[in-house]
């Protein structure tokens, strides 16, 4: 390469005896090697030497242009920078050594111990991974309202921290993963949104099919899913058809698990919902009906969110029988909709107007729709008939988050396991 027109050789050389060069030699060196650089390879090698320079030619005590010379002169032999010839210099001076600095990574001490790694894995396994707000949640939920010390110091973890930990190699030893059912490739009502106004009781509902049999068979069970649009309190159902006859005493069967009075009823715009039939049922009840605007994807966006991450999470998307409804019905009733309900924390909205009028919708409240029920002012005037907002922390308070979500699990196992022997 060229350094200011001239022609620059780098050369590689082992450096012997070249520390017991006098000075004289030394300059006549520097003068007469402008165009030449060497360079060492072994940085221990190279540190060794610049050490044994500065003390052969006691660097210390010289003048000056000495000191300069021999500054120079290092430089040249090491290929150093003159500010890294000013540090070594610098340390010779300050310890009477140069030797390579080993660099020790500053390290924290580990908070979190072994124990909480797997504690967390087994708490995601139980709750099927969940986010990270959420099962910050439920951590929280089983030291302080739950009194169970084994989750003391895990109840503190930052959400950016907790997923720092489900990378360690110890949580991945430990977390076991479910293999999960996989994916196969009128005028009734008023056409609005409805409009809660903070009250409980307005629900949202949509079907989840699940699925035909293979080499275009039967038709496989169809769930029924209703959330509240105020607390995400959910109750699922599931019905071996969705005509009138069958859904009818379904629907029943999962209104009267809302703890509250229901107000609005509101679905998208399929037949299973508008017919005559749920129409009845509904003015029976004394229930506002309503259903989807067209092109208003969020009129029925939150029980169609919780489609896929409830539903589909834990039933999957293949093909299920649908004589199997009334125990996939048991199974919610007993397991999957009281550990909704009573367990899993939700994300709250918080929705406010900016100073143009734009909405702006947070989430950073992760509570259990009964929490969210419990917050709403005088929560008791919602209750049906009967029940107290006492006897719901009870049920709450008999069993804690994450063993009410195994006892879900190994429920769930055992049904899915008697589909596989009849299948």
């Amino acid at each position: 390469m060229s350094l200011k027109g001239r022609s620059c050789w780098v050369v590689n050389i082992r450096m012997v005896r070249a520390e017991e060069l006098s000075l004289e030699a030394i300059g006549r060196f520097v003068t007469g090697s402008e165009d030449i650089r060497f360079e060492a390879e072994d940085r221990q090698q190279l540190y060794g030497w610049v050490e044994k320079v500065l003390v052969g030619r006691q660097y210390a005590q010289q003048g000056k242009a000495a000191r300069g010379l021999l500054r120079r002169y290092v430089e040249k032999m090491t290929g150093l920078s003159r500010a890294q010839i000013t540090r070594l210099i610098a340390r010779y001076a300050a310890s009477g050594r140069v030797q390579v600095t080993v660099y020790r990574r500053r390290r924290f001490a580990e908070l979190y111990t072994r124990a909480d790694i797997e504690l967390l894995a087994a708490v995601d396994e139980a709750h099927e991974m969940l986010s990270g707000p959420a099962t910050r949640r439920i951590l929280e939920r089983e030291f302080e309202v739950y009194k169970r010390p084994e989750y003391a110091r895990l109840a503190t973890i930052s959400v950016a921290h907790l997923y720092n930990l489900r990378h360690h190699q110890r949580y991945r030893e430990r977390l076991l993963n479910y293999t999960r059912t996989r994916p196969t490739a009128v005028s009734i009502g008023e056409r609005r949104k409805p409009q809660p106004q903070g009250q409980p009781g307005f629900l949202r509902l949509d079907t989840v099919h699940q699925g035909d049999q293979p080499n275009g068979g039967e038709k496989g069970v169809y769930h029924i899913n209703a959330v509240d649009e105020v607390t995400q309190w959910q109750v699922a159902g599931a019905t071996p058809r969705i005509s009138e006859a069958y859904l009818e005493p379904v629907l029943e069967h999962m209104l009267r698990q809302f703890p509250f009075r229901i107000l609005g009823f509101h679905s998208d715009n399929g037949s299973e919902f508008i017919n005559k039939t749920v129409a009845q049922l509904l003015e029976k009840l004394r229930v506002e009906q309503t259903k989807s605007r067209p092109r208003q994807s969020g009129d029925n966006g939150l029980v169609e969110t919780k489609n896929g991450a409830v539903i589909r999470k834990h039933i999957g998307y293949g093909y299920i029988d649908a004589s199997h409804a009334d125990r996939i019905n048991d199974f919610y009733q007993e397991y999957l909709n009281p550990y909704l309900n009573y367990h899993r924390p939700c994300a709250q909205a918080d929705v406010k107007i900016d100073e143009k009028g734009r909405k702006r919708v947070s989430y950073k409240r992760y509570q259990t729709p009964l929490e969210t029920l419990s917050l709403l002012h005088k929560p008791g005037q919602y209750l049906r008939r009967g029940l107290s907002m006492n006897a719901l922390e009870r049920v709450a308070a008999a069993i804690s988050d994450t063993d009410a979500a195994r006892r879900m699990q190994q429920a769930k196992a055992k049904l899915f396991e008697r589909w596989r022997l009849t299948a």
